[in-house]
């Protein structure tokens, strides 16, 4: 299959005229952060995507949700993104590609597309060219399903990493890519629009139109297999909602880097005195450590903490398993989260706190009462990230932050 028939135009786009940019709906581990952006600015994109957490629906908080429903909420998204585009939040364009910088300590390109759903993969005997890696909630991908059919449109990217080791691609295709779109930024002119996250990391994009530069550009973006690094939930969502295509943006493994991802736990099953005794029955060491670091651990240990003080527990390794089967994460879920503590792994109790929040966060939390126990893990590199997507194997849910993310709110696709 030609590259071509892989990433496409956006045919009916909406672009930013400022103001409407925002974090992604999941980037978030207290969920009453929404409400006050929301208030800070109603043209976020996030009044749309959350609308049961905008102003007058209720405040929401990591133990529980008291208010309008998301499904009851629906119908005032609708109306917020109408009366967006009827004011001029964003403007209309029409078959293109939009060409996406991100500027802080570093800098990355990306390149906004449509990719097509058919191709994605989720096992070694199932063909496709875009890899999904990541266990997912139901709710959420439910969700995500509402609001595309409610509004008619897509607005979070997939951030998709377009790596050169499947089979056909070129060995340089990723450099080539990389190369490609920071020269179309350069000779490109003022941006179209602008956005300053929460990070101070600013955010550029230029609409291609249809014409040489943005075939090549698809075809560039397109040759190579395509790692979901975020947006999981939303490629399951466009199949289970029957889309054709959905809305992403293309870049390469070292335009970005994976920060941890911790683990919350609000009500512990057991008391704090008990977990050290468990971890030991569970045949890991717990050794006891002053205090939480505000670093992560090194590989292969976590730091667990609550009211009882800090533990530095040992992750052991299974050497019949698969490399992905001993990854931090996949340890941490199977012993803390289901021998320790007698946790599914989805169970409401377990919060997902991405790098975004420090290590003194978590702390805070269990220090105030909100949570029984922090998990502290370290980040996976993007190499074993990488290579467990293109073994076709699959990362427990929650494993990698990526860095930066791609806004929500910057381009829409408006869906047939």
């Amino acid at each position: 299959m030609t590259a071509a028939a892989v990433v496409h135009p956006i045919e009916r786009a909406w672009i930013t005229t400022g103001g409407t940019g925002a974090q992604n709906y999941d980037e978030f581990a207290d969920e009453t952060e929404i409400t006050r952006i929301i208030a800070a600015n109603p043209r976020s994109a996030l009044a749309v995507e959350m609308p049961h957490r905008a102003p007058g629906h209720g405040l929401h908080g990591l133990h529980g949700l008291h208010g309008t429903s998301f499904a009851d909420a629906l119908p005032a998204a609708v109306e917020r993104l109408a009366t967006a585009e009827q004011d001029g939040a964003y403007l209309p364009a029409h078959r293109v590609v939009v060409l996406y910088r991100i500027s802080g300590p570093v800098v990355t390109h990306g390149l906004f597309g449509m990719v097509d759903t058919d191709q994605i993969s989720t096992s070694a005997d199932q063909p496709g060219l875009v890899i999904r890696n990541e266990d997912v909630f139901e709710e959420k991908v439910r969700e995500r399903v509402a609001l595309a059919r409610a509004t008619g449109h897509l607005l979070s990217p997939v951030l998709l990493l377009q790596s050169s080791g499947g089979a056909g691609a070129a060995p340089s295709s990723s450099g080539r890519l990389s190369e490609e779109l920071a020269r179309a930024c350069r000779a490109a002119g003022p941006p179209a629009a602008t956005d300053v996250d929460q990070a101070g990391r600013v955010h550029e994009i230029w609409p291609v139109p249809p014409g040489p530069l943005a075939d090549r550009l698809c075809a560039l973006a397109g040759d190579g297999e395509l790692v979901v690094a975020d947006g999981n939930h939303r490629t399951l969502a466009a199949q289970t909602g029957g889309l054709t295509r959905f809305l992403a943006v293309v870049t390469t493994p070292d335009a970005v880097t994976i920060a941890p991802y911790h683990r919350l736990i609000t009500e512990s099953p057991y008391p704090a005195g008990q977990l050290p005794e468990r971890i030991a029955a569970a045949g890991a060491r717990a050794d006891r450590v002053p205090d939480l670091p505000d670093s992560p651990p090194p590989r292969g240990v976590a730091y667990l903490y609550t009211a009882g003080g800090c533990h530095a527990v040992s992750l052991p390794a299974d050497p019949a398993a698969p490399a992905v089967d001993n990854l931090d994460h996949a340890v941490v879920e199977r012993l803390l989260l289901r021998d320790v503590l007698g946790l599914d792994p989805g169970d409401k109790r377990v919060g997902y706190v991405g790098g975004d929040y420090p290590v003194s966060w978590l702390r805070s939390e269990v220090d105030a009462g909100r949570a029984d126990a922090a998990i502290v893990i370290a980040p996976v590199s993007v190499s074993d990230f990488v290579a467990v997507n293109l073994a076709r194997q699959k990362l427990p849910r929650k494993s990698t932050w990526f860095t930066p993310k791609a806004r929500a709110g910057l381009v829409l696709a408006e869906l047939d």
